[in-house]
């Protein structure tokens, strides 16, 4: 549009003409919108907003003497305030690279001015304190020209060719240097000892590998055997088991066949030789019967003969007294004594017959010849008695 007038983002408009600006100043300040500015009778001019840069170069003295080389970087620009923008443009709004100009040489006098009066040590191991105090001690000055500074940064300190800096610095060099050689050889140390680790661990490894490889090469070499004597070994175990079925069916038969003679054979036999023994007591037994009834009925047989030979006995007893001489005295008392005496007699042969009898039994000989044998001993007794008197009293 027409007059309408928009400064930019990093801009100040100044209008000149008309009435004036903030505190009698002979323009006014426009930022951030724009203006309807009317031609020929107004003006408008434009005032950098941006950042600026100015570089310092500049040789020192030290509160020692030392001639320091310093090198110093300001980062500055105008302030946003109307105030900064009005003393900045009334100063630099014909020649803006001035501020630079300007800006550069007063921070030159400051940073003399603060290098004088530390010592390099100072100045070398403090550099941000340094930078600090310059700022502080050049912001009312910027401040009067419209101008803030951002940052200030130390570039480079150099002490030329007296070599104080690096005398200085000769002992943390060693001490670097020392502190470099130790690290160097701790890492040589380490390096040797992680090569020595690894080689270990590569040697592990490899024989790990070679034990896998010869495991897993023998159970390869033992399933092929296993393989190879499969067929034979279960041919043979097939025989085996043949010779143990073949062998269980010999046992069968033979314990078939022993059952066989045992039932054809020893069974026989022993109900035979049982049989045998039974029949042998049962004879046994009757003989024994047998041969006690007929000692018995000897025993009978003996009794009723010698019974139906008593009186034989008696006679014979009385025939040994036929040709005796026997004197009666006292009468009819006595021959009945006699006669008595012979029937005693005759008793006491009998019971003499039943006891040899009885012993005779085991000899073998028969009862009629004990009874005769007895009776011609009692003859021969008889005999001898004939031969004198007998006195019966």
């Amino acid at each position: 549009m027409f007059g309408y007038r928009v400064p930019a983002p990093d801009e100040a408009m100044l209008i000149s003409g008309g009435r004036r600006g903030l505190g009698g100043a002979p323009f006014r300040v426009v930022t951030g919108h724009g203006k309807f500015v009317l031609p020929v009778f107004r003006k408008t001019r434009f005032l950098t907003l941006a950042m600026c840069e100015a570089e310092v170069t500049e040789t020192c003295v030290t509160r020692q003497g030392i001639a320091l080389n310093v090198r110093a970087v300001i980062a500055f620009k105008v302030g946003n305030d109307t105030e900064s923008i009005i003393n900045a443009g009334q100063r630099f709004l014909s020649d803006q690279d001035q501020m630079s100009v300007l800006t550069g040489r007063i921070f030159a006098g400051h940073l003399r001015a603060i290098i004088g009066s530390m010592t390099v040590e100072e100045i070398v191991t403090e550099r941000q304190k340094l930078a600090a105090e310059v700022l502080d001690t050049s912001k009312i000055e910027m401040a009067k020209i419209g101008l803030i500074v951002d940052s200030l940064q130390i570039q480079s300190i150099d002490d030329g060719a007296t070599g104080y800096i690096d005398a200085m610095s000769a002992p943390h060099k060693a001490a670097i240097q020392r502190q470099a050689q130790i690290a160097q050889a701790q890492a040589t140390q380490a390096s040797a000892e992680a090569e020595q680790v690894a080689a270990r661990n590569q040697a592990e490894y490899a024989r790990q590998t070679a034990v896998v490889k010869a495991e897993y090469s023998a159970e390869v070499d033992r399933a092929q055997a296993q393989a190879a004597q499969a067929g034979p070994l279960a041919q043979a175990h097939a025989q085996q088991e043949v010779l143990a079925a073949q062998t269980e069916l010999a046992q069968r038969q033979a314990e078939l066949r022993q059952q066989q003679l045992v039932a054809e054979i020893v069974k026989p036999a022993e109900a035979e030789a049982q049989r045998i023994k039974l029949l042998a007591i049962a004879e046994a037994d009757r003989m024994k019967i047998q041969a006690e009834a007929a000692a018995s009925y000897d025993r009978v047989a003996l009794d009723r003969m010698l019974i139906d030979q008593l009186p034989q006995i008696v006679k014979e007893a009385a025939g040994g007294l036929a040709g005796a001489n026997v004197n009666v005295l006292n009468g009819a008392d006595g021959l009945g004594e006699i006669a008595a005496g012979l029937v005693s007699q005759g008793l006491t042969i009998l019971d003499s017959v039943r006891g040899n009898l009885s012993g005779s039994d085991n000899d073998g000989r028969h009862p009629g010849e004990e009874v005769k044998n007895l009776l011609q001993l009692q003859a021969k007794k008889d005999d001898k008695k004939d031969d004198g008197p007998v006195n019966l009293d």
